[in-house]
């Protein structure tokens, strides 16, 4: 049996990370990760549907709840492995109790999909966000080659004759995704408890602009563009769930805090289930006014809160919304980016990774080593990857770990029934049962190509257990 992390004694010494968090700070820490691109972003595109799908139409509010109840599923599976083993690696730290270590293993890389390139991702878009900010308030427009990707770059021919060129071949740095990167990182160095009041900051601020885009966007509804209510059958609303799933990860982020969190077994399930019923009811709310704006159709844009209040004639509003899209995206990045770190942590600390991932700083106890790698990787990322090959990714990965930790509710409830368990999954087994057939059910919504680099991505990460991890590992 895998040995469960404590380190209260070690925080009372003043050597391991700072207890400051409550079911509070959790809570906000988690709708800062969820609501953020997919609210105001990827809705658009699951309404309006493209080339790999029909659109969900009106109905992408069954999408979303949809997406809402396997996600519960997961949660509460998290919620009872967090209670019962409160460390800051996630599902790697379950996935080492129940299954081992080369599961722990195989779940630790698969997370740096989850976070890192997700947060690649999270980092481009907040760039596309900024730059619709400044075009829509001072009239600015930032220089497309200053905030692309190399092979967009390369690809794009209005972008390529723009572009300054090396030997021929153009340039394309994503410069605002790199700039919010290393400021964001700088901020998670300095402290857990900083890091948790910037969030909350931007989470209350960017509940306020949704809460308004509902409250004035419902008085210009017209019915008439919720008929037909699923222009896309069934089908679209199964492709509108998949994409909808991407708008609800980072609900499990708040358990890579669970270090840094006073009462862990308490607050943390709280603040899982809290944040998906707060992001569920925002979700639902925004989708039905929005698709009562403007025909559901009209909504496959980058911008489509923006762009519905745009036809709605509330042109000043939608500059707001752009504005809060940059807010909204800044929370997402910042708790995906206080994630990585604390998971690398904890695998270093099993020998696993080199032992610098795993050291604290002097001064702020917070993994600085480990926070500066995933920084300056999630900042030099956009410029090399697309969003779509970042995106492509996270979907699928983190819909294995959810898989992984409903598997791993299971085995111990078996191998250690009378273990002490703080939280229980109410309706056991059926819960994580349900969390494993949604997750997968879901997976299979996704494009073909995402499996093959899935497994390209665990072979990858399977050399290196071979080369590295399985030697130095640390027997528990």
């Amino acid at each position: 049996m895998e040995s469960t992390p404590t380190l209260e004694s070690d925080d009372q010494r003043g050597t391991g990370l700072r207890r400051v968090l409550g079911a509070g700070h959790l809570t906000l820490l988690a709708v800062g990760a969820i609501v953020g691109g997919g609210i105001f972003s990827s809705i658009g595109q699951m309404a309006a549907g493209g080339p790999d799908g029909p659109g969900a139409g009106p109905a992408v509010v069954v999408s979303y709840l949809l997406t809402a109840v396997a996600c519960a599923f997961a949660a509460l599976c998290y919620a009872e492995i967090a209670a019962m083993i409160p460390a800051a690696g996630s599902a790697y730290s379950y996935a080492r109790a129940a299954f081992g270590r080369i599961w722990a293993w195989i779940i630790g890389w698969d997370l740096v999909i989850e976070y890192a390139i997700g947060n690649v991702y999270v980092a481009q878009s907040w760039a596309e966000y900024l730059r619709s900010f400044l075009r829509g308030a001072v009239g600015v427009d930032l220089p497309a080659w200053l905030a692309t990707d190399l092979q967009t770059a390369a690809a794009d021919p209005a972008i390529r004759a723009a572009a300054p060129a090396v030997a021929g071949h153009p340039i394309g740095v994503n410069l605002p995704a790199a700039a919010i990167t290393v400021g964001l990182t700088v901020l998670l160095v300095r402290g857990i408890r900083e890091s948790a009041r910037v969030n909350a900051l931007l989470v209350l601020l960017k509940i306020a602009l949704v809460a308004l885009f509902v409250a004035v966007g419902a008085a210009h509804v017209q019915p008439a563009h919720w008929r037909p209510f699923a222009p896309g059958g069934w089908r679209g609303i199964w492709t509108g769930a998949s994409l909808a799933f991407f708008s609800y990860i980072g609900f499990d982020a708040i358990s890579t805090a669970a270090e840094e969190t006073r009462r862990p077994e308490r607050d943390l399930p709280r603040a899982m289930v809290a944040s998906l019923a707060i992001c569920a009811v925002l979700y639902v709310a925004t989708a039905l006014v929005m698709t009562g704006l403007v025909p559901s159709s009209a909504l496959g844009t980058s911008d489509p809160l923006a762009h519905a209040l745009r036809v709605a004639g509330l042109d000043r509003l939608a500059t707001l919304m752009a504005f809060g899209a940059v807010v909204a995206v800044t929370a997402v990045l910042l708790v995906f980016q206080l994630g990585q770190p604390r998971i690398l942590m904890a695998m270093a600390r099993d020998g696993l990774l080199p032992a610098a991932f795993g050291r604290l700083h002097a001064r702020h106890r917070t993994p600085a080593a480990s926070t500066i790698v995933t920084g300056v990787f999630v900042a030099v990322m956009p410029s090399v990857l697309t969003p779509a090959q970042a995106l492509e990714l996270t979907s699928i990965g983190t819909l294995f770990a959810f898989i992984i930790v409903a598997g791993g509710v299971i085995a111990l409830r078996r191998r250690e029934p009378h273990r002490p368990r703080p939280f229980r999954c109410p309706g056991y087994p059926f819960t994580p049962l349900a969390s494993i057939a949604t997750s997968f059910a879901l997976m299979l919504g996704l494009p073909a190509t995402n499996w093959w680099r899935f497994g390209v991505w665990l072979v990858v990460g399977l050399a290196i257990y071979a080369a590295y991890g399985r030697r130095r590992a640390k027997v528990k």
